[in-house]
């Protein structure tokens, strides 16, 4: 009995296997990269939409606060350009709801345009001024989505307007953290992540190995430029700073940098620990915590 017992119990562990490698062989992870505001975000609201049961009527709800936000900034953002590329108001007047907008602009922040402030939109961007400048929007940032929603503004500044889901689509919210979506499509199950403004923690590993190799070979094969000494320390900050130096936005993205040795379980353990307090102290920032 004991016999037949384990030679059950491994058939179904075979059994178990085999089922999860097969459902495995049918898993795609896709990681979307791309410059901000390249269309990852929206390439993932396409999926939903597409390949799952699209925005529900609750969800459409839930953006008409970012349709508001986004038509806003689009109009303030075109009237902002204005004084930089020195082009005026069409009507002397515009200048006065300008200000106006300004003032009312609250009020969309919490889901509602008034009829007052739509009425402040529509007069604005039918201002030839205005147009001109949209014109030259190539000149400065703005939203892509800024036409689709100021030439729609009768439709969106309704009392109940709901959100379709194309206006859904062209909303923008910066990404931030991990976003994933899961769907299904020809028998394959897709797990698709969006990643956005996260932080960068940074592994050189084999330390071990390019401390022994730098005491024979010039940095310089690699780095003909470098001009320090052929130390490892020396040697390995340089590098460091090869990397860090490509941040662009060191004043808003800090890449946390570790020099490691996977082979090296306590280094490791040390790594973990500092990294897990990277995360930590982030998550504090966030939450105003620390």
């Amino acid at each position: 009995l004991g016999d037949k017992a384990a030679v059950e119990r491994s058939k179904m562990i075979d059994r178990n296997l085999r089922e999860d490698g097969e459902k495995e062989a049918k898993e795609v992870k896709l990681l979307l990269l791309g410059a901000g505001e390249s269309g990852k975000s929206t390439i993932v609201k396409q999926m939903k939409i597409i390949h799952e049961d699209s925005y529900s009527e609750d969800e459409c709800k839930q953006y008409k606060v970012v349709v508001y936000s986004n038509t806003i900034q689009s109009i303030i953002a075109i009237i902002r350009a204005m004084g930089r590329l020195k082009i005026d108001f069409g009507e002397a007047a515009r200048a006065d709801d300008a200000r106006q907008l300004l003032v009312l602009a609250g009020s969309a922040e919490e889901g509602v345009m008034t009829p007052e402030l739509a009425g402040v939109i529509k007069r604005l961007w039918r201002d030839g001024g205005v147009q001109a400048c949209f014109s030259r929007s190539r000149e400065y940032q703005l939203n892509d989505s800024a036409s689709y929603y100021l030439n729609d503004l009768d439709r969106i500044s309704q009392s109940n307007y709901i959100p379709t889901q194309q206006d859904v689509l062209w909303t923008r919210v910066k990404t931030t953290g991990i976003v994933e979506t899961h769907f299904t499509f020809k028998d394959l199950y897709f797990k698709m992540f969006d990643v956005g403004d996260t932080s960068i923690i940074l592994f050189l590993n084999k330390k071990d190995l390019f401390e022994e190799k730098i005491k024979r070979s010039p940095i310089t094969i690699c780095y003909p430029e470098y001009t320090g000494s052929n130390t490892y320390k020396e040697a390995a900050a340089y590098i460091q700073c090869q990397f860090e130096d490509l941040n662009r936005r060191k004043d808003t993205k800090e890449i946390y940098t570790h020099f490691t040795c996977a082979t090296d379980t306590k280094n490791v353990q040390f790594l973990f620990d500092a990294v897990t307090d990277v995360i930590i102290k982030n998550n504090l920032k966030e939450c105003v915590l620390y």
